[in-house]
């Protein structure tokens, strides 16, 4: 099976700080994956280089073995632990909501 995301020894830093320590890992296609670990190991670091929303120091992504690009992020779901689901609302117009911003 092939492997959809393949990340190569991606670092990140915010100055001082190492959120990412050349993390490698492969996804298989397919698959359902869990990023698990304790506050401060850099799992939102790499959802938001996964998604784009910032760049590794060092480090490539590749999405079914090319570079990643904006055009992949529409193929990546993301089920973030906090649902910041609105009590005033309905869960269908939440659902409808939800949907629209991705």
């Amino acid at each position: 099976m092939n492997n959809i995301l393949s990340i190569d020894s991606v670092s990140k830093h915010y100055g001082d700080f190492t959120a990412l320590n050349n993390v490698s890992l492969d996804i298989k296609e397919g698959s359902i994956f869990g990023l698990l670990g304790p506050n401060g190991a850099g799992k939102t670091t790499l959802i938001r280089i996964i998604n784009q929303i910032t760049k590794p120091d060092t480090g490539k992504v590749l999405f079914n073995k090319v570079p990643l690009e904006l055009k992949h992020i529409k193929e990546i779901g993301y089920l973030p632990e906090e649902r910041g689901l609105y009590p005033q609302m309905n869960i269908g117009d939440q659902a409808v909501y939800l949907a629209q911003l991705k």
